[in-house]
């Protein structure tokens, strides 16, 4: 039986390259970053040179970059750093109601330490109501944090109005970008729209677990919340994750030099599947854009009949990985809020699925998928009637 892996949005199989980029490091450069002798100082040349990977793809300055144990650290980083370090020039935070679990949870806890936080609705396809953005900035105002590319569905986020109505904001607050589903995949140059913050992850990139980072602007003062060894610039103590760090580099480097090629050839992955299943399984929606306003390397689709955790493990079975939508949040509530804030019909939410590529799935993989699909969902509804 084969396996076919397509929950590359969840987590990502490591490259050969970085593999062995790692192994070295844990082998040879094994010394501390902050050790004045000769093996903390090739350890120390080894994250120079990570760091300027990773700034490159954001056309950015390596001083700029603060590695961190991923998404959700950097997440956090960003918007408790902000709103703590700002507090006393506004209370007010803005972020919509699509965003990632570590986004959302970070400002429910602001709001119990007394800020007040606009969460802005999406439309039936998760784009965020722009008018909404607009009408809620004030004076008060200090970070507004957005998602580059929705995790369950793939909106992306459109980031020029988004540029437009902030610069019209007096004064501006600064903003935010979750972007672990968009670095080195789609273009993204904080410095050119006015971002001020930019999360990622490396383990969405074929890169290690456990390993992230966080744009920070030149200039823009964070409250650090972890403190003790003044590591990265003093904005996260503790010892750096000089193998993870050296991933991280190696594979954004290598996403980033084939992104063009890879984000055309996962399009074409995502449109077969979503054209086969729609037009050999009936009753099959598919969820968010599905032109270029959506992400190549996510689709959602509905399948009417069926609770979406059946469907995966039944699939599962057939040696097809799939997921119902955010890994962060699968052993919480069964339903997406994130399909829930785009206002669709309950039957919808509960039958969806989310299907995410990486550069080596191939088109074969696809047709056995549909074919698994059509063998697997008019059984489960007949199963689902009679009871």
């Amino acid at each position: 039986m084969p396996e076919i892996y397509l929950d590359n949005s969840a987590t990502t199989k490591v490259r050969q390259e970085v593999v062995a980029a790692m192994v070295e490091a844990f082998q040879k450069n094994y010394g501390n970053p902050s050790s004045a002798h000769r093996r903390g100082q090739a350890a120390e040349q080894e994250l120079k040179k990570a760091r300027a990977a990773v700034a490159q793809v954001l056309a950015a300055g390596p001083e700029e970059i603060c590695f961190t144990s991923g998404g959700t650290e950097s997440n956090n980083l960003a918007i408790f750093g902000l709103a703590r370090a700002r507090v006393r020039q506004g209370r007010h935070l803005i972020t919509t109601q699509a965003e990632h679990p570590s986004v959302l949870e970070a400002f429910r806890r602001l709001e119990r330490e007394g800020f007040n936080v606009t969460y802005l609705p999406v439309d039936e396809e998760g784009m965020v109501v722009l008018h909404e953005l607009e009408r809620a900035l004030s004076p008060e105002t200090i970070l507004v944090s957005t998602m580059h590319v929705n995790n369950e569905m793939g909106a992306v986020a459109p980031l020029e109005a988004i540029k437009a109505i902030l610069d019209s904001a007096k004064p501006r607050p600064a903003w935010h970008i979750d972007a672990v589903q968009g670095f080195a995949r789609l273009p993204l140059v904080p410095h050119r729209l006015g971002v001020d913050l930019v999360s990622l992850s490396g383990h969405k990139l074929q890169g290690p677990k456990g390993v992230g980072a966080l744009f920070v602007r030149r200039g823009l003062r964070l409250e650090a919340q972890l403190v003790g060894g003044g590591q990265e610039a003093g904005l996260r103590s503790g010892t750096e994750n000089v193998p993870g760090i050296i991933g991280l580099g190696v594979a954004a480097r290598l996403m980033w030099a084939q992104h063009t090629e890879a984000m055309a050839h996962m399009g074409k992955l995502k449109s077969r599947l979503r054209e086969r299943v729609q037009a050999e399984i009936p009753d099959t929606y598919a969820n968010g854009p599905q032109d270029e306003r959506g992400a190549a390397h996510i689709l959602n689709l509905s399948f009417l009949g069926i609770r979406g955790e059946v469907l995966l493990h039944a699939l599962e079975e057939k040696g097809v990985y799939v997921s119902t939508g955010s890994a962060c949040s699968a052993h919480g509530a069964s339903v997406s809020h994130v399909l829930e804030a785009m206002n669709l019909a309950p039957s919808r939410c509960e039958g969806a699925l989310r299907f995410s590529f990486v550069p080596t799935n191939t088109e074969e993989e696809i047709d056995y998928t549909v074919e698994c699909l059509k063998e697997i969902v008019p059984e489960l509804r007949l199963y689902t009637r009679r009871r």
